[in-house]
């Protein structure tokens, strides 16, 4: 009796086992966790961000640039000691003796300096924060289709999880009517009905129907694991299974034919294109003279930490680089030919999204004449293996034909399953397409 109990609580705790190894995954709530944790989407993200730090750099563009530096240094230089002594406001009349001067002692200083540097006009730079913007914004359009296509391929391997489970649940009702057929052949078989190659006949599509089952369950288990890495998790750690098992069904719907302009990619490509164009302006403004301010306080002494002489600085200054040895040529001419590039691109591209788009359009008129096919190749399989059935039953059928006719049946119905799926699939990629 010890045993058996044992036994009863053995088999119960492989049975909670399994109940925990398969989840059950409602569409939402996948799509969510694919926003937050897929790895794509995060990368997408920082690279946003980059772009961003990236635009806040070009600040410097408009805001002061504030130094400051403590100086400590001795020297008998005569040009430095004289100079020291003079900034330290601690000369007389002593010092202006030639022999000091040519010859002084050494000289200690302690100099304080605080620098700030203001821009003024700097078109070359001006040119380049609106790059840096325009640069941002594409990113963050990237971002967001980068999201949006984990969303539709999210879609994708959600339904391929439910045709995978809709073919284990075809293959184990065929598996169920093949026992049974095997059940009767045998005895047929034992009555002296049937001859000996019918029941292995029978046999063989049972073990057929079998080895497509064990196929079919390790095609959840595929399903699954592409579910669990898009969701940032690791694969094989579960069974998912889709929450509530809706049946695959097939409504008419129509997409637009011509391609959107306001797709957040053809934006990004837009603003890449408007970003090469200022980046050739700032290469050319690099020819314009620039202003910036200047300012400085010092604070000097002959000992540490003395504040006792200071003086300060202030001014403007306009710098032109008129020859640099064709570097600001060589520049300007790779930003135009960066631009011609990227326009080049984005013409390309967009022909073979539209090229796509028509492409979309008439896959899903040709799987929605697959499906009708579809249907009607399974109600004409389904009323032949009930005619043959009847037929077998009586007598009057060979195994043969059976086994071939309730072979075609099940085709038939995975055939019609995979229209749907195909269709459906298509009506995701079109709106993937067309989301503006």
């Amino acid at each position: 009796m010890k045993q058996i109990l044992l036994i009863l609580l053995m088999v119960a705790g492989v049975s909670t086992l399994s109940a925990q190894d398969t989840l059950s995954l409602s569409k939402a709530a996948f799509l969510e966790k694919v926003n937050i944790n897929n790895q794509q989407a995060r990368i997408a993200e920082k690279q946003a961000a980059m772009a961003q730090a990236n635009y806040q750099q070009s600040n410097a563009l408009f805001l002061p640039k504030v130094t400051a530096s403590y100086t400590a240094m001795t020297t008998n230089n005569p040009l430095m000691a004289f100079g020291s002594k003079l900034n330290q406001e601690i000369l007389t009349q002593q010092d202006f003796n030639p022999a000091l001067l040519n010859d002084p002692d050494n000289v200690e200083n302690y100099a304080t300096e605080i620098m700030v540097l203001q821009p003024l006009l700097n078109l070359d730079g001006v040119y380049g924060r609106t790059a840096a913007k325009i640069q941002k914004e594409a990113y963050q359009l990237k971002a967001e289709r980068t999201k949006e296509y984990l969303q539709f391929e999210a879609t994708k391997q959600y339904m391929q999880l439910q045709l995978a489970y809709k073919a284990v649940e075809v293959l184990e009702r065929a598996e169920l009517t093949v026992n049974e057929a095997v059940r009767m052949t045998t005895d047929y078989y034992d009555q002296g009905l049937v001859q000996k190659a019918d029941v292995l006949d029978v046999m063989v599509r049972a073990n057929e129907v079998k080895s497509q089952l064990n196929y079919a369950r390790s095609n959840v288990q595929n399903a699954s694991d592409q579910i669990l890495t898009l969701m940032g998790q690791e694969p094989g750690s579960y069974v998912l299974k889709p929450e509530g098992q809706p049946p695959l069904v097939y409504t008419s719907e129509s997409y637009p034919v011509i391609l959107p302009q306001n797709r957040k990619d053809l934006l990004a490509m837009d603003k890449a294109v408007d970003g090469y164009q200022n980046v050739l302006m700032s290469s050319k403004m690099k020819f314009v003279p620039r202003i910036n301010a200047f300012g400085s306080f010092q604070i000097y002494d002959n000992q540490p930490l003395g504040f006792d002489a200071n003086g300060y600085i202030m001014g403007a200054k306009l710098s032109w680089d008129i020859f640099s040895g064709y570097a600001n040529v060589a520049k300007t001419t790779k930003a135009r030919l960066e631009m011609e590039k990227a326009t080049l691109e984005q013409e390309e591209y967009q022909l073979k999204q539209q090229a796509e788009l028509s492409r979309a359009n008439r896959l899903l008129t040709d799987a929605a004449h697959k499906i009708e096919l579809s249907q009607v190749a399974l109600e004409q399989a389904s009323e032949s293996f009930k005619i043959r059935k009847d037929r077998f039953e009586e007598g009057l059928e060979k195994t043969v034909d059976l086994l071939s006719a309730e072979s075609q049946k099940y085709q038939k119905e995975l055939q019609l399953q995979q229209a749907i799926f195909e269709y459906n699939f298509t009506k995701e990629y079109l709106h993937f397409l067309t989301r503006e």
